[in-house]
Protein backbone atom coordinates (compact mmCIF):
# COMPACT_ATOMS: atom_id res chain seq x y z
CA UNK A 1 0.00 0.00 0.00
CA UNK A 2 2.67 2.13 0.38
CA UNK A 3 4.48 1.94 -2.85
CA UNK A 4 0.96 3.13 -4.04
CA UNK A 5 0.84 6.28 -1.88
CA UNK A 6 4.48 7.15 -3.46
CA UNK A 7 3.66 6.70 -7.17
CA UNK A 8 0.58 8.39 -6.38
CA UNK A 9 2.88 11.22 -4.91
CA UNK A 10 5.11 11.52 -7.92
CA UNK A 11 2.72 11.87 -10.16
CA UNK A 12 1.04 14.69 -8.22
CA UNK A 13 4.49 15.92 -7.94
CA UNK A 14 4.84 15.95 -11.57
CA UNK A 15 1.58 17.70 -12.61
CA UNK A 16 2.31 20.17 -9.86
CA UNK A 17 5.72 21.16 -11.57
CA UNK A 18 3.29 22.20 -14.75
CA UNK A 19 1.87 25.04 -12.38
CA UNK A 20 5.80 25.74 -11.01
CA UNK A 21 6.94 26.14 -14.22
CA UNK A 22 3.80 28.19 -15.54
CA UNK A 23 4.49 30.76 -12.74
CA UNK A 24 8.14 30.61 -12.85
CA UNK A 25 8.42 31.22 -16.32
CA UNK A 26 5.86 33.99 -16.39
CA UNK A 27 6.95 36.00 -13.48
CA UNK A 28 10.86 35.25 -12.87
CA UNK A 29 12.00 34.05 -16.35
CA UNK A 30 9.63 37.25 -17.86
CA UNK A 31 10.48 39.57 -14.47
CA UNK A 32 13.72 39.68 -12.55
CA UNK A 33 15.92 36.65 -14.10
CA UNK A 34 14.97 38.31 -17.77
CA UNK A 35 18.85 38.30 -18.23
CA UNK A 36 18.91 34.53 -17.96
CA UNK A 37 16.05 34.23 -20.37
CA UNK A 38 16.41 36.78 -22.95
CA UNK A 39 18.83 35.02 -25.44
CA UNK A 40 16.34 32.16 -25.59
CA UNK A 41 13.95 34.73 -26.86
CA UNK A 42 16.62 36.04 -29.56
CA UNK A 43 15.89 33.95 -33.15
CA UNK A 44 18.26 32.17 -34.35
CA UNK A 45 20.91 32.36 -31.44
CA UNK A 46 23.68 30.12 -32.51
CA UNK A 47 24.82 28.43 -29.28
CA UNK A 48 24.62 25.43 -28.29
CA UNK A 49 23.44 26.57 -24.52
CA UNK A 50 21.88 29.30 -23.41
CA UNK A 51 22.04 31.64 -20.21
CA UNK A 52 18.33 30.45 -20.21
CA UNK A 53 19.93 27.00 -19.20
CA UNK A 54 20.62 28.13 -15.87
CA UNK A 55 16.93 27.30 -14.87
CA UNK A 56 17.71 23.61 -15.58
CA UNK A 57 20.28 24.19 -12.58
CA UNK A 58 18.10 25.95 -10.03
CA UNK A 59 14.86 23.48 -10.57
CA UNK A 60 17.68 20.66 -10.53
CA UNK A 61 18.93 21.51 -7.15
CA UNK A 62 15.61 20.86 -5.07
CA UNK A 63 15.26 17.19 -6.84
CA UNK A 64 18.90 15.95 -5.97
CA UNK A 65 18.42 17.58 -2.74
CA UNK A 66 15.42 15.43 -2.16
CA UNK A 67 16.77 12.32 -3.18
CA UNK A 68 19.43 13.34 -0.65
CA UNK A 69 17.53 13.51 2.35
CA UNK A 70 14.73 11.05 0.85
CA UNK A 71 17.47 8.18 1.74
CA UNK A 72 19.13 9.12 4.74
CA UNK A 73 17.39 6.48 6.55
CA UNK A 74 15.70 4.26 3.84
CA UNK A 75 14.06 6.10 0.93
CA UNK A 76 11.17 8.20 2.22
CA UNK A 77 8.63 10.28 0.55
CA UNK A 78 11.25 13.23 -0.01
CA UNK A 79 12.53 10.93 -2.61
CA UNK A 80 9.28 10.46 -4.50
CA UNK A 81 9.01 14.55 -4.59
CA UNK A 82 12.39 14.54 -6.27
CA UNK A 83 11.55 11.86 -8.43
CA UNK A 84 8.47 13.60 -9.86
CA UNK A 85 10.29 16.94 -10.39
CA UNK A 86 13.29 14.78 -12.19
CA UNK A 87 10.52 12.96 -14.19
CA UNK A 88 8.84 16.52 -15.15
CA UNK A 89 12.34 17.64 -16.12
CA UNK A 90 13.33 15.06 -18.41
CA UNK A 91 9.68 15.58 -19.96
CA UNK A 92 10.44 19.50 -20.22
CA UNK A 93 13.64 18.53 -21.78
CA UNK A 94 12.31 16.16 -24.45
CA UNK A 95 9.54 18.77 -25.04
CA UNK A 96 11.11 21.99 -24.84
CA UNK A 97 14.31 21.19 -25.91
CA UNK A 98 14.19 18.58 -28.55
CA UNK A 99 10.37 18.53 -29.81
CA UNK A 100 10.41 22.04 -29.78
CA UNK A 101 13.64 24.11 -30.57
CA UNK A 102 14.97 20.95 -32.10
CA UNK A 103 18.64 21.78 -29.88
CA UNK A 104 19.08 18.07 -30.67
CA UNK A 105 17.68 16.40 -33.95
CA UNK A 106 16.42 13.21 -32.17
CA UNK A 107 12.50 13.73 -32.99
CA UNK A 108 12.67 15.93 -36.24
CA UNK A 109 8.99 14.46 -37.78
CA UNK A 110 6.00 13.65 -35.48
CA UNK A 111 2.64 13.90 -36.51
CA UNK A 112 1.57 13.62 -33.11
CA UNK A 113 -1.76 15.47 -32.16
CA UNK A 114 -0.60 16.15 -28.94
CA UNK A 115 2.93 17.47 -29.70
CA UNK A 116 2.19 19.57 -32.82
CA UNK A 117 -0.37 21.23 -30.12
CA UNK A 118 2.26 22.07 -27.54
CA UNK A 119 4.30 23.32 -30.72
CA UNK A 120 1.94 25.74 -31.76
CA UNK A 121 1.40 27.37 -28.62
CA UNK A 122 5.45 27.41 -28.08
CA UNK A 123 5.75 29.17 -31.13
CA UNK A 124 2.78 31.91 -30.11
CA UNK A 125 5.04 32.42 -27.10
CA UNK A 126 8.02 33.14 -28.96
CA UNK A 127 6.62 35.93 -31.11
CA UNK A 128 6.79 38.21 -28.17
CA UNK A 129 10.67 38.91 -27.88
CA UNK A 130 10.23 41.10 -25.05
CA UNK A 131 9.95 39.85 -21.56
CA UNK A 132 6.17 42.05 -22.10
CA UNK A 133 2.98 40.50 -23.34
CA UNK A 134 3.81 36.88 -23.55
CA UNK A 135 1.26 34.32 -23.77
CA UNK A 136 1.38 30.01 -23.34
CA UNK A 137 3.48 30.10 -20.05
CA UNK A 138 3.17 26.03 -19.46
CA UNK A 139 4.75 23.61 -21.66
CA UNK A 140 2.46 20.44 -21.18
CA UNK A 141 -0.02 21.94 -20.55
CA UNK A 142 -1.84 24.54 -22.91
CA UNK A 143 -5.33 26.15 -24.04
CA UNK A 144 -6.98 23.79 -26.44
CA UNK A 145 -7.23 26.81 -28.89
CA UNK A 146 -3.68 25.83 -29.87
CA UNK A 147 -4.85 21.98 -30.62
CA UNK A 148 -7.60 22.97 -32.74
CA UNK A 149 -5.59 25.23 -35.07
Amino acid sequence: MQIVFYLLLTLIVFVAMEGVTWFTHKYIMHGFGWYFHEDHHQPGYPHVFEKNDFFFVVFAIPSILLFYFGTWNGINFLFFIGLGILFYGIAYFLVHDVLIHRRFKWFDKTNNYYLKGLRKAHKIHHKHLGKEEGECFGMLFVPLKYFRM
